[in-house]
């Protein structure tokens, strides 16, 4: 499978970035050695995880996810043939948000340790710490990419505004900056990542990696009713969904280009954000080999001009773009 560069930076990342927040949550140890054994054979080399995961899963304390990816390198031996994403900030028992640089000091060195590696590909800010200065932020992320444990830098869940407010902070002291994005975007949330962070990318040229590409789930088509939130653990973030005055349109928008392309509908929902120019690409997770190969067509799938307007016109959120 071919890579792509990833914006200014110089990372090579597969088209599809694999989300490692299954691990040690829906997929124990054993588990996650074999989804992440067919991943590297089918060449996704992309692998994004972060402190915190999965701490929300019963027993966890966070850093279960590293842990596990970091025991899966050592044992294959595989660490340069993989891009490495891990992140820092969200709330590991202080109550909130932390971007101060002793905590960023602090987590890199535990991710370091927990992933068994010398250095991490791109270091995301996970959640925005009003709290905190920029300044104190960036400086501290510079200190990590001259010390060579970071080789670049990324935003994730930030408002554009302090992405903006970070990237000045950088370019006054000459500090490393952010030169990718990780926001929300899929079929069922686009406007603020098309009105906010596409115009954002255009102007400072960041990258996109985009998170929560299938809306957790619910883009497959699994979750049809109430009746089937129980079929996962991840069914109480998809109930939303299912009262979103959209999903109906859109689920019907997916089956049509499905069936034509004779493809799931989760293969559908992958190809067409890899359709978006500002889209570097999308996270998905798996837990089973059928999941994969939904990633594997998607890089392989290349949707017409029809099938674009079909899924734009049933995903608009605003009239006009509806009308196109």
């Amino acid at each position: 499978m071919e890579t792509r560069q990833l914006g200014n930076t110089d990372l090579q990342i597969a088209p599809i970035v694999f989300g490692g927040n299954v691990f040690g949550w829906t997929l124990d140890e054993a588990g996650s050695f074999a989804i992440l054994d067919q991943l590297l054979e089918r060449g996704f080399s992309t692998i994004d995880t972060a402190n915190v995961y999965s701490r929300w899963a019963p027993g966890n304390q966070g850093g279960e996810s590293e842990t596990i990816l970091g025991k899966w390198m050592k044992a294959r031996g595989n660490r340069d043939q993989i891009t490495l994403i891990t992140k820092v900030g969200h709330d590991l028992g202080q109550g909130h948000h932390d971007l101060t640089a002793g905590h960023i000091a602090e987590g890199i060195e535990d991710s370091l340790r927990r992933l068994q590696t010398d250095r991490i590909d791109l270091y995301f800010s996970h959640f925005d710490d009003l709290r905190t200065p920029v300044e104190e932020t960036m400086g501290a992320f510079d200190k990590l990419v001259q010390a060579g444990k970071v080789r670049w830098l990324g935003a994730s869940n930030l408002s554009a505004e302090r992405i903006e407010a970070s990237i000045s902070a950088s370019a006054q002291n000459d500090w490393a900056a952010y030169h990718v994005i990780q926001p929300e975007y899929h079929l069922l949330a686009r406007q603020k990542f098309e009105t906010e962070y596409v115009p954002l990318c255009q102007k400072w040229s960041l990258a996109a990696i985009t998170y929560f590409s299938l809306a957790s789930g619910f883009l497959s088509g699994k979750y049809r009713s109430s009746d089937d939130l129980s079929q996962s653990l991840r069914g109480g973030r998809v109930e939303k969904y299912l009262e979103n005055p959209q999903s109906p349109g859109v689920l019907k928008a997916l089956e049509e280009v499905a069936e034509k392309h004779d493809a799931t509908m989760a293969t559908i929902a992958l190809a067409w954000i890899l359709a978006k120019p500002t889209v570097a690409a999308p996270i998905a997770s798996a837990t089973k080999a059928s999941h994969l190969e939904a990633m594997t067509a998607a890089v392989a799938l290349q949707l017409d001009d029809a099938d674009l307007r079909t899924l734009d016109q049933a995903s608009a959120w605003d009239e006009s773009l509806a009308a196109r």
